[in-house]
């Protein structure tokens, strides 16, 4: 993997100027890897779409799981890239620094993708109802037997509209905005430890409620990955 240099570490102490420019920074980059990714998908979907489907391959309505888990998720996948973006200017450890390089590449794309897949299905990028909603339908028949466990009983308390599991703070993001070098390594990966057993919860109730194969592939791709990278973080912790 290439490793591309970001600019200099900001002081804590930094000017409203100066936090302006990075927040533009930051912004522009999370656009930048969105953009390629949309453009790509847009490109697979018309191909994809001008294929003749099978008459019982139904697209997903506007309140279905799979259009809510693809609002939902790039949401929660954009905020991962947001504190990725901020670690690898704050952060002088190579290991977590690739990390965060991959997990904001990777989620990047993802949000992309299922920015992709709600054009492609001609429904709108805002939800139609509270976020979570689709969380709280029952799951399918014979569902809610993944390796991760029940989504159910994770979000059983949750109410629509409330914060996603997983999902840091504003206070947290200041947080990891102030901190530096191996206090940013340590808070990054205390709070993405969090973000991706939020994401799993969620990769885990779309399974338990689809039965759309594209829905349910990239789902299940989350949810090898982000534990994956839970065991490999945790470990990371402990040596930061």
């Amino acid at each position: 993997m290439t490793e591309v240099r970001t600019e200099a570490s900001p002081s804590t102490e930094a000017s409203p100027e100066a936090s302006a420019t990075f927040d533009r920074r930051t912004r522009l980059t999370i656009s930048a890897i969105l953009a390629g990714t949309v453009i790509l998908l847009l490109g697979f979907g018309a191909g994809w779409l001008a294929r003749p489907q099978p008459a019982s391959a139904a697209l997903p309505t506007t309140t279905s799981a799979e259009a809510g888990f693809a609002r939902d998720m790039q949401v929660h996948h954009q905020q991962a890239v947001e504190m990725s973006v901020l670690l690898r200017d704050r952060s002088e450890n190579e290991e977590v620094r690739t990390l965060a390089l991959d997990i904001l590449t990777g989620q990047g794309q993802q949000a992309g993708q299922m920015y992709g897949w709600l054009a492609m299905w001609g429904l709108p990028q805002a939800p139609a109802e509270p976020r979570m909603t689709w969380m709280m339908r029952p799951p399918l028949a014979g569902a809610g037997n993944h390796e991760h466990g029940s989504s159910d009983g994770a979000m059983a308390d949750h109410v629509p509209g409330e914060p996603m599991p997983g999902l840091a703070s504003p206070e947290d993001i200041a947080r990891l905005t102030a901190a530096s070098g191996s206090a940013a390594d340590r808070l990054y990966l205390e709070l993405m430890i969090e973000h991706h057993r939020g994401g799993v919860t969620m990769a885990d109730a779309v399974l338990d409620r689809s039965a759309n194969r594209t829905v349910t592939d990239l789902a299940s791709s989350m949810t090898a990955a982000q534990q994956a990278e839970i065991d490999y973080m945790t470990d990371l912790l402990g040596r930061v």
